[in-house]
């Protein structure tokens, strides 16, 4: 019995037919893929955790440098407590936990990398936010002194090329964070000014922030100083405790 191309009935099994075939393919091809997409997502991370203390990496030597550099690594609750995570300290979503709203503030979790470079150690924090257009986060670690930066990187997903996105360049904002505070004298937070105009260089509390994207320099300054409020209360148990 010959096969009528132009029926109703043939139209709709063959519309079946590639629907279960292209399906299938998408499936394979996601499966497929998924172990390259996650260990391209672990190597950016490594990447970006690396840059904080100023170790330049690539994805052939991520995991390489990370091993060789980070010598340790644990989670705070949000009073600055170190506590035991089901979840390893790699392994926490920052950008994924803030956009989680039914997470309260007091139930969020940070991680602590700990960082070795040539025979000093470093504390490695971790970030996220929200800027104009998608998410921002990044990494930032201090020095022996709990206080100073000796590093940062800041990332994004949507800013707008060549104003809010110059978040990421080292030369154009990064780099003027290396030397500024997070903490008085007497070990407290002190919160940090991404300013609109040009920050006084003397200033150890504040940077310059992005010409024209002002959404997105004062968004990063929440997202800094929101963090760092947690992560000094950590220094302070810290300092409390080398003091005594």
């Amino acid at each position: 019995m010959a096969i009528d191309r132009n029926s109703n009935v043939f139209t709709f099994g063959f519309a079946i037919a590639l629907v279960i075939v292209v399906g299938s393919t998408l499936a394979i091809l996601v499966t497929f893929l998924r172990p390259y997409q996650e260990k391209n997502a672990m190597d950016k991370k490594m990447i970006s955790i690396l840059g904080a203390v100023n170790v330049e990496a690539n994805r052939e030597n991520a995991q390489e440098l990370f091993d060789q550099y980070i010598t340790d690594s644990y989670v705070i609750n949000a009073r600055g407590e170190i506590i035991e995570s089901d979840i390893p300290a790699f392994d926490i979503d920052k950008k994924k936990e803030y956009k989680d709203k039914t997470i309260a503030v007091e139930d969020r979790i940070f991680p602590v990398f700990i960082a070795d470079r040539e025979g000093e150690s470093y504390y490695i924090m971790t970030m996220a936010g929200a800027g104009l257009w998608g998410p921002i986060w990044g990494y930032a670690a201090v020095g022996r002194d709990l206080s100073t930066f000796y590093g940062v990187r800041f990332e994004h997903q949507g800013e707008t090329p060549g104003l809010g996105s110059e978040i990421n360049s080292y030369d154009k904002f990064q780099k003027q964070w290396e030397g500024k505070k997070i903490r008085n004298e007497d070990g407290s937070f002190h919160p940090m000014l991404v300013s609109k105009t040009p920050a006084d260089p003397n200033d150890l509390y504040a940077v310059d922030g992005i010409t024209g994207g002002t959404i997105t320099s004062k968004a990063l300054e929440e997202m800094v100083n929101r963090t760092m409020a947690v992560y000094t209360l950590y220094f302070q148990s810290l300092s409390n405790e080398s003091v005594e």
